[in-house]
């Protein structure tokens, strides 16, 4: 059970930082090629765009740091282990994704407010082009990590699919934004620089408030608690489940059960029916980290 635990978590690490190298290597690519257009094609819009790509590099840093550091073995300081840290990642993602919305929405506003004092440009068709490719390679790259993510249950990898979802959503508005300037509006390049922002803000919301569920115990949903209890009523000997608690730990859900059985049976037969429901939790749903059993003599009520 250890060995197999260990090659869960290399295997684990290793499809994270695949995953995270291909995000740096899209997003370095797609923010210098969307800040040259927005600068040629004079596109605040799109300069905006490509600044969110460029946060994009830095936050996947900071989860293959997360998710290295929180996939590292229990020690005797950390007898439950590290994986609240890829949480910890989550939260400054959130906060350099918060900033950058800010940033970009401040200089939005700031454009619309003192239009008569900043020259506002048509942007030219290259600036359209880009927000296309961008729209396409994002929009990819979010499902690309999505899956990966869900396949090692990484909320961290998880916060930066939303990251690549929110970047695809800036540059529809973006490309909104250009060709309602080019239609003869020029005010709304700018504007799509404040809708930008709005989007990103909403997503560093979500990203931060998972991570706060995360951190303080939070209860895991309830398709699998109900995944949970089926498991276990399905063991023989378990006559009813007296009490389920389940609490998330980073990406991980610890499990405290108590199973109702005959109260005339053995102790060792008791306790065989503890650990069979123990180990099938255990390996039949991988996000557990640890299933703790307590076996009561049946009562006449269980939920």
């Amino acid at each position: 059970m250890g060995k197999e635990k260990e090659l869960k978590t290399v295997n684990t690490r290793e499809i994270a930082m695949h995953v995270s190298a291909i995000s740096i290597f899209v997003n370095l690519f797609l923010s210098v090629f969307k800040l040259a257009a927005g600068f040629l094609a004079s596109s605040s819009a799109m300069i905006s765009d490509a600044v969110h790509s460029m946060s994009d590099v830095f936050s996947t840093f900071i989860v293959m740091i997360g998710v290295s550091i929180s996939e590292k073995q229990s020690d005797e300081e950390h007898p439950y282990g590290h994986e609240r840290l890829e949480c910890v990642a989550s939260m400054i993602l959130a906060m350099v994704l918060a900033a950058t919305g800010l940033g970009i929405g401040g200089s939005g506003i700031r454009a619309i407010i003192f239009k008569e004092k900043i020259e506002i440009v048509m942007p030219g068709i290259l600036a359209e082009i880009a927000a296309v490719v961008s729209i396409v390679v994002k929009e990819w790259l979010f499902w690309y990590t999505r899956i990966a993510a869900k396949k090692i249950n990484s909320g961290a990898l998880m916060a930066d699919a939303w990251h690549h979802r929110s970047d695809a959503l800036s540059s529809i508005g973006a490309l909104l934004g250009i060709f309602g300037s080019r239609m003869g509006f020029p005010i709304c390049d700018p504007l799509a620089s404040l809708v930008i922002s709005l989007f990103i803000c909403k997503a560093a919301y979500d990203i931060f408030k998972d991570a706060v569920d995360k951190m303080v115990d939070k209860s895991c949903d309830k398709e699998t608690q109900n995944k949970i209890k089926k498991i276990v009523m399905e063991q023989n000997g378990v006559q009813g489940i007296d009490l389920l608690k389940t609490r998330m730990f980073g990406a991980k859900i610890y499990v405290d059960v108590e199973i109702a059985a005959d109260e005339n049976q053995t102790l060792r037969a008791a306790h065989d029916i503890a650990e069979q429901v123990h180990d099938v939790i255990e390996t039949e749903l991988p996000m557990v980290k640890h299933c703790m059993v307590h076996v009561n003599p049946k009562k006449d009520k269980n939920f």
